[in-house]
């Protein structure tokens, strides 16, 4: 739920967990119905620019970086060689220009099925989009469980899920039989990344449940990365990556220690201590 009150305070209310995240917002900027969710853009005081859809917080200008950097790099250096990645969701293109930061990849196709995001994030986050022109890119606008439905064998390197809480149209991206279909479509040392929710909250319960999905649909090896993420429910986020015939507990560190890119939070050292979970985590998935 949210809240748009007389003091001018975004504030998300967690029930669930007895707890809540506001902002102090100086403008509502946008407010659209789509046909599939709700989405506003306020100006606030301190994070810039903040887009919600159905009520919940989906992004920040100011704490963006952490998300969309975690979600893509630790996949693309899991990877032996990523060349083709597809982006279910991702809306906002933030993802997208981070995937196309890495100049060996050749074509990154994103599908995410509702474009008011995309027109949100042109009008109000333009840094998220300055990428969408790079010739390697394709933006489609569709429903992407059909597009993974319709995708050939072993035709893709990296599949990114980039998608909303596993609740209304973001449900079935979290079951095994989705899961299954992402499986087929990745080749042999593919890589799928899946945002997966709060380890503080859903540790035992969404990220368990994810990882052993992802388990049943046939990858060999499963793996989930915390980070730090301000505007999300406890302050604390995770990506679960696994991988088809790789393991991805392992990365290219060298590569990643060498890279040129301007990376606000992802580094080498941050990938490695992602991959070492602390005992509440580990103790919750055993």
């Amino acid at each position: 739920m949210s809240d748009f009150n007389q003091d001018q305070w975004f504030t998300e209310v967690f029930d669930s967990h007895g707890s809540a995240f506001s902002m102090k917002i100086t403008e509502k900027l946008w407010d659209v119905q789509s046909d599939y969710q709700h989405l506003e853009v306020y100006a606030t005081e301190t994070y810039g620019n903040l887009m919600v859809l159905d009520g919940c917080v989906m992004l920040t200008d100011r704490d963006n970086f952490l998300y969309h950097e975690m979600i893509a790099h630790p996949a693309l250096y899991t990877h032996q060689d990523p060349k083709r990645v597809v982006i279910i969701g991702g809306g906002d293109c933030g993802t997208l220009k981070e995937v196309l930061r890495h100049e060996d990849v050749e074509k990154v196709t994103q599908i995410d099925i509702d474009e008011e995001v995309t027109k949100a994030s042109e009008r109000f986050f333009p840094a998220l989009v300055e990428s969408n022109s790079d010739p390697r890119a394709e933006l489609l606008f569709a429903d992407g469980v059909k597009w993974v439905d319709d995708a050939e064998d072993e035709s893709i390197d990296v599949l990114i899920i980039d998608s909303t809480d596993p609740v209304g149209p973001a449900e079935g991206l979290f079951k095994t039989d989705f899961l299954k279909r992402c499986h087929r479509i990745l080749k042999s040392g593919g890589v799928l990344v899946q945002q997966s929710e709060s380890p503080l909250y859903h540790s035992g319960s969404i990220i368990r449940e994810l990882r052993t999905d992802m388990q049943a649909a046939g990858f060999e090896s499963v793996a989930t990365l915390p980070f730090p993420q301000p505007v999300y429910p406890s302050g604390w986020w995770s990506v679960t990556l696994a991988g088809k015939g790789v393991s991805v507990e392992t990365f290219r560190e060298e590569a990643a220690a060498g890279h040129e890119m301007p990376l606000q939070y992802y580094t080498v050292e941050a990938h490695r201590g992602a991959l070492a979970l602390p005992p509440f985590m580990r103790a919750a998935f055993a």
